[in-house]
């Protein structure tokens, strides 16, 4: 009958569009739909035009948690990365969801732009206590009891190690990582490295105090078998109280799924090739990829899955 009603009476289709249009104006705050670019690379943009700043999503002091969504999620970038240069799809993509997102860009050089929007420079720890900060001013802010985490590389370390050593404890809930080095980058890297030291005839422990007197403070202490690594992971990889769910992909060139995928009860490993042979993303396309970022967002809500897209995801750049 209603349908029928409508056909005799065309002009009617008019006016409910109108009306939905009113009520939706007053009834619910318009929120701005940010464009988003599945790209690793789609943060660069604002960071030339707007150094140290954030982008577009991000950072929004104001922003109040919802019931659906109750952690603000914080973005920890890689190695070299930063707020706005890693992060150019997740940051819009879950404002457009309803979280509030927060990115920094931790552990920088004191050296002038654009060499300090180069994050993950400094040791992991010092790295973590700026992470911890931020935490705590997400938190008072939001009134939220708890983030969400989603990292990248090295910021999947640096995040770990604020969990685990420096009081994190209780105040993250879940902790999306995308290529996480947790048993080290290069797997057994560190004894490749003092071997082809030794050979040149240096011992092991001034190769390691060289490999720490680099740029990056933070690559050395990344590597598979540092005595970092090993120190981290002594007490297991994982913090009991945080949910874990890895993200890695066949083709990344230091983060290899076998140290990616540390086992443990709260932990998910999720290789991004199942179920999708035509996805190629490397260490830096599985953070611009849109399967990867549907594997995060359902991560970060299983109470609400969503279809996981495949389709061709090329190297360096993803789509």
């Amino acid at each position: 009958m209603r349908r029928a009603l409508l056909r005799r009476s065309p002009g009617s289709l008019l006016i409910m569009a109108v009306l939905a249009a009113l009520w939706t104006a007053v009834s619910a705050p318009a929120q701005a739909e940010y464009p988003v670019t599945y790209n690793f690379f789609a943060g660069i943009p604002y960071e030339l035009t707007n150094p140290g700043g954030s982008l577009p999503g991000a950072n929004d002091w104001s922003c109040t948690p919802t019931a659906a969504h109750p952690n603000p999620v914080v973005l920890l970038h890689g190695t070299a990365g930063g707020a706005q240069t890693n992060w150019g799809a997740y940051a819009p993509l879950l404002a457009n969801e309803g979280y509030c997102v927060y990115a920094l860009t931790y552990g920088s050089l004191d050296v002038p732009w654009p060499l300090s929007a180069m994050g993950g420079m400094r040791p992991i720890p010092t790295s973590a206590a700026q992470i911890g900060v931020f935490v705590d001013r997400v938190l008072a802010a939001t009134g939220a009891g708890r983030v969400d985490f989603i990292a990248h590389s090295q910021g999947n370390t640096v995040g770990n190690y604020y969990i685990k050593r420096l009081g994190g404890v209780g105040k993250v809930d879940k902790f999306v990582g995308i290529a996480p080095p947790w048993l080290g980058i290069f797997g057994d890297g560190m004894k490749v490295i003092r071997a082809f030291g030794e050979e040149l005839g240096a011992e092991a422990n001034s190769v390691d105090d060289m490999i720490g007197m680099g740029v990056c403070q933070a690559c050395g202490q990344m590597l598979g078998g540092s005595e970092f690594v090993n120190a981290l992971n002594a007490d297991g990889v994982y913090e009991p109280s945080v949910t874990y769910t890895n993200l890695a992909t066949t083709y990344d060139e230091a983060v290899f799924p076998s140290v990616a995928f540390a086992p443990g009860p709260n932990a998910t490993n999720i290789l991004v090739q199942d179920g999708c042979p035509t996805d190629f993303s490397d260490h830096m396309a599985i953070a611009g990829s849109s399967r990867t970022a549907a594997f995060a967002l359902n991560a970060l809500d299983p109470a609400h899955p969503r279809p996981v897209p495949c389709g061709f995801i090329p190297p360096f750049f993803g789509s």
